[in-house]
């Protein structure tokens, strides 16, 4: 199913907004603890507890204006659901922590069985972005699949090593500019293997 066009800037704003306010209210609230029903909760946690519907929502919206969400899409979605869920059912931010790993763990695995078989998975969900020759394809998706497992490392060494400030600030700022920056960084790959459109 063909996605329908939308005005370019809704959806990085639906898919990062939600990303922008969990970090504002983690900003006001991380000092805070709030007593609910008995049980001393850190702002941490209720501000897990507001993104998971928040992220639903824009999700939702995305689905409704473009009619499609990429696998990625759904599969964040749910891993947000599940360990954010069990973030704030336990009462532990660890489980919220997680999450990123094991996103970019899935992929990564997810591009290498596909590299086994001698294809691009990547291709099929960005070929219409990035038109490349076949060998492109699959030196890009490599490269893809090594970073995402090199994501997963790095989060794991941050959220279990540092203070959740700086693992919030890694996860807003730090993921958001290194797959910017490895992009950039593949600019003769696609200069190289790019197809002209008509």
């Amino acid at each position: 199913m063909t996605a329908k066009q939308i005005t370019p800037f809704l959806k990085p704003a639906l898919e990062i907004g939600p990303i922008v306010v969990f970090f504002a209210a983690y900003v006001l609230l991380k000092d805070k603890i709030f007593d609910i029903g008995g049980t001393e909760y850190e702002g941490f946690i209720l501000v897990t507890a507001g993104f998971i519907p928040l992220m639903l929502i824009s999700t939702a919206l995305l689905w409704k204006l473009t009619g499609h969400l990429s696998p990625m899409q759904i599969v964040t979605a749910v891993l947000i659901v599940v360990f954010g869920g069990l973030s704030v059912w336990l009462n532990d931010e660890r489980f919220f922590k997680m999450k990123p790993t094991l996103i970019y763990l899935l992929f990564g695995s997810a591009l290498g069985i596909g590299l086994l078989r001698g294809e691009s998975w990547l291709r099929k969900v960005m070929e219409g972005v990035m038109p490349l020759q076949h060998e492109g394809w699959m030196i890009l998706t490599r490269r893809v699949c090594a970073f995402f497992f090199g994501l997963a490392l790095l989060n794991e060494v941050i959220w279990r090593n540092f203070p959740t400030e700086t693992w919030v600030y890694f996860k807003t700022f730090g993921l958001t500019a290194a797959i910017f920056a490895f992009f950039m960084t593949q600019g003769g790959l696609f200069k190289k293997y790019g197809i002209e459109k008509e």
